[in-house]
């Protein structure tokens, strides 16, 4: 299993830290800008000196030149034969069985917008590298030039044979709703869209334990919902399934509040239904303007919007309801410093980055959630799977302690993903939708074991030197004169 430092717990669960007066400088916000500047940098030079992330590596023996007889021609013609006549033999006799595409067009990578199929890549290997490190799933990342959402449902569907389920990435809102509907309708295999359905459950997960830090409830608690995009919309939909009132809920994007009165409401209809009915559903929690009246006295701040810092201000937070949440997710720099809102007084700060306290990103549940439904051969994913994943990681933090600063497990914590895993394949028997119908105990120890394989092959191919050791980072005077 992965072990690295874990953060410093602090000593209470909810230690609220003093509120910073108004005007008076932020002592740690220019460190938090200046290493996410470094970051970058740095993470440029990698890309140059490794030239990718990922790789195909046989999994056969290759003894001689007289075994490409058995994994090629004219062996192979047999098992072609055996799965044109019996095409789920695919999953057993192939590689298929373990093998997810990464599909996106660039038009919407992490925060930065829309930089194009190509300038996708980057971001669809490090997340081939997570599914495979974390997961030990096979996954392929394939950035496709389309131009309508038409085309992208198309080529999925014309791309589905190859692949036992389709993980949708960084696709705009809201086409993105449209792609994965039309898709989860038309195909046979489990397909998710992770900026909405994994940022919702990891959301959620964190949601669950940070209300019961704070002594809330999610039927009782008052939430805003900052940002009316892909992770947001699915939020909603994920807390209305919990219980939560959702006449207690206030959604603002762009124009402000979220209201059945806006005057874009018959715009919405036709071209974002999604956002429409959740205009409805919700209409503004009963408050009317911008971030600053959706926030007073307001318990939770769920953020998925525009990178900042300076998209929430810390007087906003600071007229939020005494030991509020505060999750600011946008990457690759949160809306709010996590230092600033500690300070503006928030009791709970989470973010979307693992270098920060309390990640809240769907790093934690995309890795799982695929092993899970790759195990059960699932034929879907549906909103009842995601919360079972939701709940499981939340109730797995407390293997470590739950505190304001471990609020859900982080990446190093990999013996919690099995378990996520198990209860994603097990809610799929339960559902019906799972033609591996194993135990739970089965399920975990098939993760187990095929999770462990991917960390076990890093290991490998680098006390083999096949995977080249890390280059030093530069002195910081040599990064100054260039």
């Amino acid at each position: 299993m992965i072990r690295l430092p874990m953060v410093q717990a602090a000593p209470s669960p909810v230690d609220r830290p003093k509120r910073r007066e108004h005007g008076a400088p932020p002592p740690v916000e220019a460190d938090e800008a200046k290493h996410t500047e470094e970051l970058g940098e740095r993470s440029v030079a990698l890309a140059r000196h490794f030239q990718g992330k990922i790789e195909t590596v046989p999994k056969v023996p290759v003894r001689s030149l007289a075994d490409f007889g058995l994994w090629y021609t004219p062996g192979i013609a047999a098992v072609s034969h055996a799965i044109a006549a019996d095409p789920d033999s695919a999953f057993e006799l192939t590689g298929r069985g373990n093998t997810i595409a990464i599909v996106t067009d660039g038009s919407r990578i992490l925060g930065l917008g829309d930089l194009g199929p190509a300038a996708a890549m980057p971001v669809m290997e490090g997340k081939a590298l997570l599914f495979k490190f974390l997961g030990g799933v096979d996954a392929i990342p394939i950035p496709l030039a389309v131009r309508t959402r038409e085309e992208m449902v198309e080529t999925v569907q014309r791309l589905a044979p190859a692949f036992g389920a389709i993980n949708l990435e960084d696709i705009a809102s809201p086409k993105c709703f449209y792609i994965l509907d039309e898709l989860q309708k038309t195909l046979p295999i489990p397909v998710w869209h992770d900026d909405q359905l994994g940022t919702a459950a990891s959301t959620v997960a964190g949601l669950i334990n940070a209300l019961k830090l704070t002594g809330r409830s999610i039927k009782t608690a008052r939430t805003v919902l900052l940002g009316a995009g892909a992770a947001n919309v699915t939020t909603a939909r994920l807390l209305k399934a919990l219980g939560h009132d959702m006449h207690r809920v206030t959604v603002v994007d762009q124009k402000g509040i979220l209201t059945a009165e806006r005057n874009d409401l018959d715009e919405l209809m036709l071209h974002n239904p999604w956002k429409y009915h959740l205009a409805l559903d919700t209409d503004g929690g009963g408050r009317r303007g911008g971030i600053p009246e959706a926030l007073a006295e307001a318990d939770v701040l769920l953020a998925a919007s525009t990178p900042g810092p300076g998209t929430v201000r810390p007087e906003w937070v600071h007229a939020m309801a005494k030991e509020s949440i505060v999750f600011a997710l946008a990457n690759p720099v949160p809306e709010i410093w996590p230092s600033a809102a500690h300070e503006a007084g928030a009791a709970i700060v989470a973010t979307g980055r693992s270098d920060f306290p309390n990640q809240v990103n769907n790093s934690l549940i995309f890795p799982p959630v695929f092993r899970g439904i790759l195990d059960a051969r699932a034929r879907s994913i549906n909103d009842e799977v995601v919360l079972a994943a939701a709940h499981e990681l939340a109730a797995r933090a407390a293997d470590q302690g739950l505190t304001a600063d471990h609020l859900l497990p982080t990446m190093a914590e990999s013996e919690v993903f099995p378990h996520v895993a198990a209860a994603v394949a097990s809610k799929a028997v339960a559902l019906g939708t799972a033609r591996h119908r194993l135990s739970h105990a089965e399920f975990l120890a098939r993760a187990q074991q095929r999770m462990r394989r991917g960390t076990e092959l890093v290991d490998a191919l680098t006390k083999a030197g096949l995977i080249p050791p890390m280059p030093d980072p530069p002195h910081p005077p040599e990064r100054s004169q260039r």
